[in-house]
């Protein structure tokens, strides 16, 4: 996969997901760019600085994410993915920017996309799946970058300028 480099600001990133070419960019600031809410992403910080990362296959592991149920805030789409993921519970919460996703080519061209991630202390639970995660891990923040890992090259630069952003790059 080569060198994993955090994301630039507004640096265009090309992604194929589910048969379709997407643009994918990080976007710093509380102000969201232009696009369709896809969602929240938590980077899950306990008080005793372990990062809480889930993983669908036990080999690529990354934050909580999901998108919102009816009339959800960002903050309580947040919340319940994490409750729902990871099996934790938020505290304290600040967002750190957005990532956003144009379709170039494929069913969905031109749609955009964009979703918030967050920094968020959060209290464990027990581990209990009972949704589409099947792992979850904790490990010391340090480790942050040397495990958090997507399949897509641009989602795994996304996640290292989101830890950054969260002061753990």
């Amino acid at each position: 996969m080569g060198e994993h480099l955090q994301a630039r600001d507004l640096e265009e990133m090309v992604s194929r997901s589910n048969g379709q070419d997407w643009s994918v960019s990080w976007h710093p600031g509380a102000s969201a760019p232009a696009g369709r809410s896809h969602g929240t992403a938590g980077i899950c910080v306990t008080a005793d600085a372990r990062l809480v990362l889930i993983s669908h296959d036990g080999a690529h592991w990354g934050f909580p994410a999901g998108r919102p149920e009816g009339d959800e805030t960002p903050l309580e789409t947040l919340r319940r993915e994490v409750l729902e993921e990871a099996c934790a519970v938020v505290g304290d919460a600040r967002q750190l920017g957005y990532s956003r996703s144009r379709c170039l080519r494929g069913h969905e061209r031109g749609l955009v996309l964009v979703r918030s991630y967050w920094w968020a202390e959060v209290d464990l639970l027990a581990w209990r799946p009972r949704f589409e995660i099947t792992h979850r891990r904790i490990i010391p923040v340090t480790e942050a970058t040397d495990v958090v890992r997507d399949p897509d090259e641009a989602a795994t630069r996304i996640a290292l300028r989101a830890l950054d952003e969260a002061g753990l790059g």
